[in-house]
């Protein structure tokens, strides 16, 4: 028996992720409610759906509260990269807290799930490695990037007090590097960094010595993660690590970009910017068993599919 459409709302819908997941949602037969400011995210993410019947533009920013009537909330309304959610670092974690406070009031108004997407930042530079869900982390409280770290850190405070307090069915979920097409041309992050330089056929720029490692998730698997946590009983609340846990280092990320792009970039390198984590891997042996889910995209297949928008945005 097919399931019954449901009515959903995603802040930040017009960004990277929330923008995927709406065409996800869009795709099996809900509804849409896409709340955004355009602060980071963009309608070209968004304009193949403007003319969709089950697809809804509210431009609106969270901090406010929001009047609106669903089955189901993601909030993902936040800036993620540093060089956007430092440029107005207040802002950030006003986001974050009144916007968490908001959503959640809504969510409790209309005692619906509501899904947080939390980040592998709450992890701070981890002495753990990989990182599980129990390790509390390792976070400067008063640095460059404390207003998304701990910003994020307090929404999930918040989230699990609204659970307690209220019973409020929640889902947080902490994301580790995703990347995809979508990602803000602007957004400083390594991914789009290094696919951008390679294409423009200027130096590639590594901070550090490139040792520093992460690894990387493509957008399709997040999406595909989000919808498992979110068909999950109330009882699973999380918080649970979502990502890909094949690590590898900086260094390695920018040699394969130029491979794939056929560029003849220099690689350079720069000073590490303050507080930046030399190691990130996510244990997600919680999501493998409570969700079924681990990532299905291999690196260089996503690249590849990352490369080529960047590719048609700079000839566009």
């Amino acid at each position: 028996m097919k399931a019954l459409a449901k009515r959903i709302i995603v802040t930040g819908g017009a960004g990277f992720l929330g923008s995927h997941l709406s065409d996800r949602l869009i795709a099996q037969g809900d509804e849409v409610l896409c709340v955004d400011n355009f602060y980071t995210g963009t309608k070209a993410n968004i304009a193949h759906l403007l003319q969709h019947p089950r697809f809804e533009l509210i431009r609106h920013d969270v901090t406010f509260p929001l009047y609106l009537e669903a089955d189901a909330i993601y909030h993902l309304a936040c800036p993620a990269a540093p060089i956007h959610y430092q440029h107005d670092p207040v802002q950030t974690l006003k986001t974050s807290v009144h916007g968490s406070i908001n959503i959640l009031g809504l969510a409790k108004r209309l005692n619906v799930p509501v899904l947080q997407a939390s980040t592998s930042e709450v992890y701070g530079n981890p002495v753990v490695h990989p990182q599980t869900e129990d390790y509390w982390g390792n976070v400067n409280p008063i640095g460059i990037r404390s207003c998304y770290d701990e910003g994020k850190r307090a929404a999930e405070t918040l989230f699990f007090d609204y659970h307690r307090q209220h019973g409020l069915n929640i889902k947080v979920a902490r994301i580790f590097n995703t990347y995809g097409p979508r990602m803000h041309i602007n957004d400083g992050r390594v991914v789009s960094n290094f696919i951008l330089q390679a294409l423009e056929g200027v130096p590639i720029t590594l901070y550090g010595d490139g040792a520093q490692t992460r690894s990387f998730c493509y957008v399709d698997d997040m999406v595909e993660a989000f919808l498992a946590l979110m068909a999950t009983e109330a009882h699973e609340t999380g918080p649970i690590n979502l990502g890909n846990p094949a690590e590898m280092t900086i260094k390695s990320l920018a040699e394969t970009v130029l491979r794939l792009t056929g560029s003849s970039s220099e690689i350079v390198f720069k000073p590490l910017p303050q507080d930046d984590p030399q190691q990130r891997r996510p244990d997600i042996s919680r999501a493998k068993e409570r969700l079924d889910w681990s990532p299905s995209t291999e690196l260089e297949a996503g690249l590849a599919r990352t490369i080529a928008y960047f590719q048609e945005l700079l000839s566009a």
